[in-house]
């Protein structure tokens, strides 16, 4: 069809241009599209990369973000109660799961599912950089436990940050302080960015960022 408007001479210029004019909307849509999904993978790929306590904190933060009160647990990279929030006399309960290589299984979501049972919590989210097994699915449908993957956290802190000003900084879990962003440098050629509480050196939280 292109072969024979080109042929039929200059009387068909304004037929190309209507028809790559037709056409383009798509290309763009479609190029917006590409773009999306290569942002999408890599914010995926950075949450990856964070080390299991800069995990926990961005969870923490979106969920401040939410409105909810937090309160971090010192259970370790992989103990049970990693977060606590408060809402109103809404409780929820948080792990954490900063998992790369392996899929949360089903005997994990079978533990938390116990802890709930025996606090005084309503809801019990786990939430892991990687995926879940089917198993682990299909106990937890139904129930008061809620799974997020590294897709939905994704999708959840984008939207979250999108929808709160961009003046907003993270609290410090010590003392709820907010944080500020500061370089290090260790070596010549280091230099560390860091989390430091403002209330430093009162409070002497610190946290590497990279």
């Amino acid at each position: 069809m292109i072969n024979n408007l080109l042929a039929a001479g200059p009387d068909a210029a304004p037929f190309i241009s209507g028809f790559f004019l037709l056409f383009a909307p798509f290309a763009f849509i479609r190029g917006r599209r590409k773009m999306q999904r290569r942002y999408k993978r890599q914010s995926l790929s950075a949450i990856k990369a964070l080390h299991w306590r800069q995990f926990e904190q961005l969870v923490a933060d979106t969920y401040r973000r939410q409105g909810y009160q937090v309160r971090e647990g010192d259970s370790g990279a992989d103990g049970g109660i990693d977060l606590t929030l408060y809402k109103g006399k809404e409780v929820v309960l948080v792990q954490c799961k900063q998992w790369k290589s392996r899929k949360v299984g089903v005997s994990i979501v079978r533990e938390m599912f116990g802890i709930l049972a025996a606090s005084n919590a309503s809801q019990f989210v786990i939430v892991t950089s990687g995926e879940f097994t089917q198993q682990a699915r299909d106990f937890a449908s139904g129930k008061p436990v809620t799974l997020i993957n590294g897709a939905q956290l994704t999708r959840i802190v984008s939207k979250t940050r999108a929808s709160t000003t961009a003046c907003e900084a993270p609290l410090c879990p010590r003392c709820k302080q907010t944080l500020t962003t500061r370089k290090t440098t260790r070596h010549r050629h280091h230099t560390t960015t860091v989390l430091r509480c403002s209330a430093y050196p009162k409070c002497s939280y610190t946290l590497a960022t990279r």
